[in-house]
Order: C-alpha cells, then structure tokens, then sequence
C-alpha cells in the first residue's frame, strides 16, 4: 500500500432506488427513480401480457421492472461516460 491509500478516509455513499409498479389490464407500467445524492435518473417502461398467456401479474411486474432497471443502468453508465469524459485533462498541443 501507498502512504496516500492509508491516508485516505473511506468514503461511503447511499443511493435510493424507488420502483412504482402500476397494472393496467393486461399492460404493467413502472416508474423507477434512482437517487445519488448526486444526480436523479429516471425511467418508465411497460410490458404487455400476451393475450394467448394466462394472467400472471407477477410475471410482467418482473418484465417491466426488469427492463427500468436495465434502463437506469444505460443511463448510469451514459452519465459515467460523459463525466470521465468532461475529467479528462485538455490536450496539448
């Protein structure tokens, strides 16, 4: 270890991940926000049931709630991106 490792305070965070799931006949919508504490993201998705398939609620909470959270975590890794991007130092020339 480096003396600038064993300086450093750990830094803990806590992010909020809040999912709002709303049924509709047969078409689940969700409504997801993750918090940082830093920045805000948000995403609404949906999933329709086959009209072939059986009722089964669970099953599009879990589509639809599975493609928000597949959603925010484009978007975390967009801001990721962007930010490492603004960090980066200017060229010389």
């Amino acid at each position: 270890m480096n003396e600038q490792t064993t300086n450093t305070p750990m830094r803990t965070k806590t992010w909020t991940l809040r999912v709002d799931l709303f049924e509709e006949g047969d078409v689940t919508k969700v409504h997801a926000v993750l918090d940082t504490g830093d920045n805000r993201l948000e995403s609404h998705t949906e999933a329709h049931r086959n009209p072939h398939d059986p009722p089964a609620p669970e099953i599009g909470d879990e589509y639809a709630a599975g493609r928000a959270l597949v959603d925010l975590g484009h978007q975390l890794l967009r801001s990721g991106m962007a930010d490492a991007d603004a960090n980066e130092p200017p060229l010389q020339g």
